[in-house]
């Protein structure tokens, strides 16, 4: 199996495992191929299975022991004690745990994966960040979920994978509007080619942002763009401009051990 990108301050935790990893080394075809995890997907149900189990055996925990949320671009974060069949998942972007073998996994195809790890108290997390989670509150949910299990916002080492990139997420400008109108200073994540083109959001510099107003320990940027990597990672928007009738989705994913 393709080794996964790694974080070198969560890497360094000896009773943790994680990985952000990429569409290769799993055994769906076509549009899906090959690491595609996302049970949402229109994939072959078996593929998405076996292509989790990987995920699962490569973080060294049970095959069933990978959890991911029903993504909805929420602001929520739960508390994960025991593991959930794939068809089962909770309705939620952000999840923690202090149970070890259970493997917490962030789902994305240009939305922002962010992996949360507290050593000292045992507590891990991962989120889906996309720009409406982002914006309303998912990392800070996220953190404040690892505190009721002992974490601490000044512990928290915290890493950032792949995403969109400033250079292809053009938005409209009723988009960059909303971010202003809920704090003017998120003026400078858009960026324009001229002063009736369209602007560009940078993503991961807003993640990153808010990561690093929330004291934690450390924050580290691991990302790449999903849209212009196309060999190592699936893109939702690279999708839609091709026309394509659906699109795999990478996982993220933590234990503890």
């Amino acid at each position: 199996m393709t080794k996964p990108i790694s974080a070198d301050s969560l890497a360094e935790i000896s009773d943790i495992r994680h990985g952000f990893f990429t569409r290769e080394g799993g055994v769906s075809g076509g549009i899906y191929g090959s690491l595609n995890c996302g049970a949402g997907s229109k994939d072959h149900r078996p593929h998405v299975s076996e292509n989790r189990s990987r995920v699962a055996a490569a973080l060294g925990a049970r095959h069933d022991a990978l959890v991911t949320c029903h993504q909805v671009h929420s602001a929520d974060a739960i508390v994960v004690t025991r593991p959930w069949d794939m068809g089962a998942n909770p309705k939620a972007d952000g999840m923690v745990t202090n149970v070890p073998g259970i493997a917490l996994g962030a789902l994305a195809a240009d939305c922002a994966p962010v992996l949360f790890a507290d050593p000292e108290a045992r507590v891990i997390g991962a989120a889906h960040a996309g720009w409406k989670g982002a914006l309303t509150g998912v990392l800070e949910a996220t953190i404040a979920a690892m505190a009721t299990l002992g974490a601490r916002p000044h512990r928290i080492r915290a890493a950032l994978g792949p995403c969109i990139g400033p250079d292809a997420y053009e938005v409209g400008p009723e988009f960059e509007a909303r971010f202003v109108e809920s704090d003017r200073s998120y003026a400078r994540f858009f960026r324009r080619s001229g002063a009736m083109a369209r602007p560009y959001f940078d993503l991961p510099g807003f993640v990153l942002a808010r990561l690093a107003a929330s004291g934690l320990d450390t924050v580290e940027n691991c990302t790449r763009c999903t849209y212009h990597d196309e060999q190592s990672l699936f893109s939702y928007r690279r999708a839609t401009h091709r026309g394509e009738a659906d699109y795999g989705r990478q996982v993220s994913a933590i234990v503890l051990l």
